[in-house]
C-alpha cells in the first residue's frame, strides 16, 4: 500500500475464484478490486467505514461508474490498483481508477467511480461530515 499525493496504490493478487470459464478475470471482479482500493485508500486517511456508519451514520454508496476494459489479466497475476480522487463535491466524491500488471506494468482496465454519501437509517443523499471532507481536501487534493 503506498500513498503519492492524490495516488493510492492498492496491490491485487488474482486467485481462480476471480476468473472465468476462459481464464481470465471476469469483468465485474475488477469493480471488487476497486473497491477495495476505495476502502484501503478511505482507511489510510483514517476512515474505516463501519465507524463512519455507527458515529456519523452515512455510508458511502456507488452513484454511476464507467469502466473500459483493455486487456486481460489471467490467474495468478499481481496486479496494482491506481486511485485518485478526481472530483470532491459536499455530497460525493469521484475516483478514478487505474489496473496494470505490476509485471510489465501494462494498463487492464481503466474506470470512474462517483460514490455518494448516504445518509445509513434512511437511504437518502447527505452531505459528508465536516471532518471528511477538509481532510480529504487538506490531504489529498492539496497534496499534503
Amino acid at each position: 500500500m503506498t500513498s503519492l499525493n492524490n495516488e493510492f496504490l492498492w496491490p491485487v493478487r488474482v486467485y481462480y475464484e476471480d476468473t472465468d470459464a476462459g481464464g481470465v478475470v471476469y469483468y465485474a471482479n475488477y469493480l471488487k478490486f476497486m473497491e477495495r482500493a476505495r476502502t484501503e485508500f478511505l482507511r489510510s486517511l483514517g476512515f474505516e467505514q463501519d465507524r463512519l456508519k455507527e458515529e456519523q451514520g452515512i455510508i458511502f454508496a456507488v452513484h454511476s461508474l464507467s469502466v473500459k476494459y483493455k486487456k486481460p489479466a489471467v490467474f495468478n497475476d499481481a496486479l496494482l490498483v491506481k486511485t485518485a480522487i478526481s472530483h470532491c463535491g459536499r455530497a460525493s466524491l469521484g475516483f478514478s481508477h487505474s489496473i496494470i500488471r505490476a509485471a510489465d506494468e501494462t494498463e487492464l482496465c481503466l474506470a470512474e467511480v462517483k460514490v455518494a454519501c448516504i445518509n445509513a437509517e434512511k437511504f437518502t443523499p447527505m452531505v459528508m461530515p465536516e471532518v471528511i471532507l477538509s481532510k480529504i481536501k487538506r490531504e489529498v487534493i492539496s497534496g499534503s
